[in-house]
C-alpha cells in the first residue's frame, strides 16, 4: 500500500505542474489567472509531496493491516478530493460542494493524527522491511 501512496503523490505532482502551465498560459494570455485555481494548485502540490514522504514513513513504522489501510485511503481521498473540490466548486460555481473540504480535511488531518501516534509509540525500523507486513500490501 505504500506503493499506493508513492504512485498517488507522483501523479499530484504531475497533475500540479499541468495546472501550473496553465496557470501559466493564462498569465500570459489574459494576465489572470482565478484564485481558487492558485489554491487548488497548491493543496495539490503540497498534499503530493506528503503523500510520497507518506509511503515511506508507513513502511518505516511498520503499519500494517487495518490502521495501514486507514491511513492509506484516507490520505488519498483527502490528497486528491480536497483540491478536486476547491476547483469544481469553485471553477464550476457549484458551491454546494465547497462544504466537503472540511470532511476531505478531517480525512487528512486523522491520517495525521494516527501517525503522530505512531511516530510518538513506535521506534522508526532500522532499514529492514517491515517483519510483518506480507508481499500482497504494495
Amino acid at each position: 500500500m505504500s506503493r499506493i501512496l508513492k504512485t498517488s503523490g507522483f501523479l499530484g505532482l504531475a497533475t500540479m505542474m499541468v495546472v501550473g502551465v496553465y496557470q501559466f498560459t493564462l498569465l500570459e494570455s489574459s494576465g489572470a489567472v482565478p484564485p481558487w485555481l492558485i489554491g487548488g494548485h497548491a493543496h495539490l502540490g503540497v498534499l503530493s509531496i506528503l503523500a510520497i514522504v507518506l509511503g515511506f514513513t508507513v513502511d518505516a513504522f511498520e503499519l500494517v493491516g487495518t490502521l495501514r489501510t486507514a491511513v492509506v485511503g484516507l490520505f488519498v481521498v483527502g490528497q486528491w478530493l480536497l483540491p478536486l473540490t476547491i476547483w469544481i466548486g469553485q471553477g464550476f460555481r457549484l458551491f454546494v460542494l465547497m462544504p466537503t473540504t472540511f470532511l476531505w480535511a478531517l480525512c487528512l488531518i486523522t491520517t495525521m493524527l494516527i501517525m503522530a501516534w505512531k511516530a510518538a509509540t513506535v521506534s522508526p525500523a532500522t532499514g529492514d522491511p517491515p517483519s510483518t507486513a506480507v508481499p500482497g500490501d504494495d
